[in-house]
């Protein structure tokens, strides 16, 4: 019982780990109008509105900081 609770516990916190630096970059990765990958020239300016790389990256930033968040009530739940 001991040891599954370590190893909850150890798993859960390189999670952690891992999802802050991932979440970190993926933000980092954003940038301002005409700048990021958005304004790399995947697509002429003419078209408008956000280009689909930026919509993934999005989304991605978005699925990460939900698994961090989840990952940090679980180890708030383990730890208390």
């Amino acid at each position: 019982m001991i040891v599954a609770f370590d190893f909850a516990v150890s798993t859960s916190a390189v999670l952690q780990v891992i999802l802050a630096a991932l979440v970190i970059i993926l933000i980092l990765a954003h940038s301002g109008r005409d700048a990021g990958f958005g304004g790399i020239g995947f697509t002429p300016a003419s078209q408008g509105g956000q280009h689909v790389v930026e919509r993934n990256l999005t989304r991605i930033t978005v699925v990460v900081a939900i698994l961090f968040a989840i990952n940090t009530v679980v180890l708030y739940r383990l730890l208390a």
